[in-house]
């Protein structure tokens, strides 16, 4: 995928949980010529343990986010391994000692990004999926007078109980790894890696897709084979102190917990003006379509748009399924030329 790659360097970021990083480092990547007046922008959030090259496949003419006539950016999010993250940082922080990074904390950063490099003040659209919607909903209530669209796909406002309750047991079981000591890794957690994709698979696909075997669709020959080449080997290639850090930020996720709104969930909900699409997976386990609705309801420019796939959380990352990536490019076309 053609793009330019760059650093944006942040001295002194001061952290919304009251920690300062000297030299705070922001990766990111673009796509597309921008504007003139600027009028043409797209930011797009990256997702739980992904980086940019992950998540850039529905960026191309005829795709979902067309560089022809948009100007992209993809940010990296803290925690991920690009983007400053306990695998990168300096002393006296590192891998046994990371401060908590907010989605304030990255939407903040973003925004200093597009004024202080590309001089953007305002956002056509922002795309997330999964915790790149979070990011997006963030956006728009944080900044709601410089975001015009949002297209959020699996994602939430606020991490609900129930997605807790998986995030929790991802944590406990990555730190079930012999080299966990408590606050750090010794080495490489080879079985916690493997275990945490095991335990992933189940949540991030759901039952009919099991079920129906949808995995020999798309290059697997056994349920096996899925599970060690793409589960095993998604986590197995990242680093795990990132892996944690970002599980932080998941769970630390909170539309409403800043001094703007101060945990009113639907008063921060009701600031953003932006007109949205929110769109759940219909058999999705992080994100149920029953919260999606919820949150929808108290936003005032929503309309509430289930994806109906059988493919779980990743029917809103469809590399492996046209069919789910047609209904994502409708609602974003809907969105920008409607």
């Amino acid at each position: 995928m053609n793009g330019e790659t760059g650093v944006f360097e942040i001295p002194n970021l001061k952290l919304q949980r009251g920690m300062t990083l000297p030299r705070a480092k922001l990766v990111y990547k673009t796509y597309g010529r921008l504007a003139r007046d600027k009028s043409n922008v797209i930011l797009y959030p990256t997702s739980y343990g992904a980086q940019h090259h992950d998540t850039e496949w529905l960026i191309g003419p005829g795709r979902v986010l067309d560089p022809d006539d948009w100007f992209i950016i993809i940010p990296n999010m803290f925690g991920n391994g690009l983007s400053s993250s306990p695998s990168t940082l300096e002393p006296p922080f590192g891998p046994e000692r990371s401060p908590l990074f907010t989605h304030w904390d990255n939407v903040h950063a973003q925004r200093r990004l597009l004024a202080e490099v590309f001089g953007i003040e305002h956002l056509a659209l922002i795309y997330g999926w999964s915790m790149g919607a979070q990011q997006a909903l963030h956006w728009g209530a944080i900044f709601p007078d410089q975001v015009a669209r949002i297209c959020a796909v699996c994602g939430s406002a606020r991490t609900s109980i129930h997605n807790r309750v998986f995030l929790e047991g991802v944590r406990a079981t990555l730190t079930g790894d012999p080299a966990w000591t408590g606050t750090h890794f010794t080495a490489h957690p080879t079985r916690g890696l493997r275990a945490m994709g095991r335990v992933y698979a189940g949540w991030a696909m759901s039952q009919a897709f099991y079920r129906e075997k949808l995995y020999e669709t798309v290059g697997f020959t056994s349920l096996e084979d899925f599970l060690v080449r793409s589960w095993e080997a998604n986590f197995l290639r990242r680093d795990a102190h990132d892996l944690l850090a970002s599980l932080e930020t998941w769970l630390a996720s909170d539309i409403s917990d800043n001094a703007i709104y101060n945990g009113d969930r639907e008063r921060a909900l009701g600031a953003i003006t932006a007109r949205s699409i929110i769109m759940p997976s219909r058999t999705d386990l992080y994100f149920t379509p029953e919260d999606s609705a919820l949150e929808t309801a108290m936003m005032p420019h929503a309309e509430y748009r289930p994806i109906e796939s059988i493919w779980g959380h990743r029917a809103g990352n469809p590399a492996l399924n046209p069919a789910d990536e047609a209904v994502l490019r409708q609602a974003v076309s809907d969105l920008l030329l409607g």
